[in-house]
């Protein structure tokens, strides 16, 4: 369905046109003076330089041809040259009607060209719990996913485990520490290993934090961490067995913990899965004239000409032959290309790592792992801050649990609940669980990716201002009015959405027609802070509506089963909305 935006411009350059003036001209903005019309185009002023004539003459002529237009009530020229646009009250409604008829959909198109982008969103450590620290990568990535989704691309999200390097070594040291008897340790085994892990998810938290501390000040307990890494990356069978069994206590406990986010990734791949893919894109490197050895390490000169600041090469092995996260990194984009051809791979990580991103993309570039038709997208985040400016911390300096900063919004969600109404505490318990949600994720999300933001619990939290909790209380009330309605009567035959008949009415109608040209424009844009902006829009200009119109007063039956569609059009808007957000509404609040 052509958006309601470029039918207003076609006709704007159609007029130019007709006038003898380049169409080009024609373009049409949202007013930004919503007082004196809807529309604007200032296009007569920059047409003026090449007419070498007043800009109120060209507007004259092109706002006569515009008056007879049947889009238009209004089509006013205003010197010095400005075109002032108003839209027939009929038209709207004939173009809303139609989005209605559009179920689930509403206007907006499947692209005809869906590509396959992978999102990298995850990155969360192996036998290490989920902190504040993972919220922002997968919020905004399961964001962009959904939203992507939605315009039908083949979206794949990967959650990217570190389950490779010392961690891994680390642990395995601690443990052969602690259980040396096990069968895992044993020389020249040839069994079978236990299926069950010999550690639950709450020692495995326990061992690596222990494990990291003691090798910061035991040198031979930091060799001995090291020896087993490269035992284990040389592939010695029982430290194979003991990575299985981390990687499956871990993942267990952190799809648990992304499910309370509502977050889910189709691969759950990690670094060791690229490893595999290291030594032939080494040599591929090498063989191509790109790798050379600089003080014992193998590196790729990524620097170009038009760099205003150093951008060192990009190093592949370490002098001692390990291997980086760049080089996992690397081999990772192999993997994905051999497997899944991505038209484009997006990175949402912390912003203070664009310097390693663009060094990674360079070199992959370079070197021929990805072709010039294939989009490497680095989209970094700023940091989550407590009130006091600084990084989000615990009361006693640590960083918080993932686990335990939703726990206690929830908690603080169920009293607010609580103290408005009566509820069983079970029903409260499961709302305050959907719109704490609600709080996290606008909270996040309608800021600009790249931001740092304020985590404040008290606002996110709040049923005023541009929050969650705010939007889903107005889809809460539109849930309200429609069960009203159709708990009394039936939407007579030939209802349909009706020319506006106030103020109010028609800017919510124009904020729903725009609602196919925001999507879209936040999907171009990987900008889910987008979203945010018309869904609160759209919520205030409901709400506005709501106040001046007695929808269940109305006497006229036409005239109510016209609203009727107009809010259900709005309320399945908000909720395709809060969905590509990555949240949902209840019933009641």
């Amino acid at each position: 369905m052509k958006k309601l935006m470029d039918e207003i411009t076609e006709a704007v350059m159609e007029a130019f046109q007709k006038q003898g003036y380049d169409p080009k001209y024609g373009k049409v903005t949202l007013s930004n003076r919503p007082d004196l019309c809807e529309f604007q185009c200032n296009g007569a002023m920059a047409a003026a330089k090449e007419y070498k004539c007043a800009p109120f003459l060209i507007s004259d002529t092109v706002a006569n041809v515009l008056k007879e237009h049947p889009l238009f009530s209004m089509a006013e020229s205003v010197k010095p040259g400005f075109l002032n646009l108003k839209l027939q009250e009929e038209r709207v409604a004939e173009y809303l009607e139609k989005m209605a008829e559009d179920d689930g959909r509403f206007g907006c198109e499947k692209t005809k060209e869906p590509k396959t982008i992978m999102i990298d969103y995850g990155g969360p450590n192996v036998a290490k719990p989920l902190h504040v620290g993972h919220l922002r990568s997968a919020i905004i990535g399961e964001s962009v996913k959904r939203i992507g989704s939605f315009l039908g691309h083949r979206m794949i999200g990967d959650v990217h485990l570190g389950d490779w390097g010392l961690q891994m070594g680390l642990i395995i040291t601690e443990l052969k520490e602690r259980e040396p008897g096990l069968l895992y340790f044993q020389e020249g085994y040839e069994g079978e290993y236990p299926k069950e892990a010999p550690f639950t998810i709450s020692q495995l938290e326990e061992i690596y934090p222990a494990a990291s501390a003691r090798s910061k000040e035991d040198a031979a307990y930091k060799e001995a961490a090291m020896q087993a890494t490269y035992e284990l990356q040389q592939g010695r069978r029982g430290y194979q067995a003991l990575l299985a069994h981390i990687l499956n206590v871990s993942v267990t406990d952190l799809k648990r913990n992304y499910e309370n986010l509502d977050v889910s990734f189709e691969l759950w791949k990690g670094e060791s899965d690229a490893q595999p893919f290291i030594p032939a894109m080494v040599e591929e490197m090498k063989a191509g004239g790109f790798a050379y050895l600089s003080e014992g390490a193998l590196v790729v000169d990524v620097k170009e000409e038009t760099d205003t600041k150093e951008i060192p090469p990009c190093m592949i092995l370490k002098s001692d032959g390990a291997s980086l996260y760049n080089t996992t990194d690397l081999a990772t984009i192999v993997w994905r290309m051999k497997d899944y051809h991505p038209d484009e791979i997006i990175y949402v990580v912390d912003k203070r790592q664009e310097l390693y991103f663009t060094q990674v993309f360079r070199c992959a570039r370079k070197t021929g792992l990805v072709g010039e038709d294939t989009k490497l997208t680095f989209l970094g985040f700023g940091t989550m801050n407590g009130k006091d400016g600084k990084p989000f911390k615990t009361r006693e300096g640590g960083v918080m649990r993932l686990q335990y900063l939703l726990e206690s919004i929830n908690q603080e969600m169920y009293k607010k609940i609580s103290e408005n109404h009566t509820v069983e505490e079970e029903d409260g318990k499961r709302t305050a669980k959907i719109v704490a949600l609600s709080a996290v994720k606008y909270g996040d999300l309608s800021n600009q990716a790249s931001k740092d933001y304020i985590f404040d619990i008290d606002r996110f939290t709040s049923f005023e201002g541009n929050t969650g909790p705010y939007i889903l209380y107005t889809i809460v009330r539109m849930k309200s009015i429609l069960a009203k309605y159709y708990g009394e009567k039936q939407l007579p035959q030939g209802a349909k959405i009706l020319p506006a008949r106030s103020e109010s009415e028609k800017a919510l109608m124009l904020l729903l027609a725009r609602f196919n040209g925001a999507i879209e424009n936040a999907y171009e844009e990987t900008a889910p802070h987008k979203v945010c902006a018309y869904v609160y829009d759209l919520a205030n200009a409901f709400n506005h509506f709501y106040h001046e119109t007695k929808i269940m007063a109305e006497e006229d039956v036409m005239v109510q089963a016209g609203y009727i569609r107009l809010l259900t059009l709005a309320k399945g808007i908000l909720e395709a909305c809060i969905d590509m957000l990555g949240f949902s509404a209840p019933e009641k609040m």
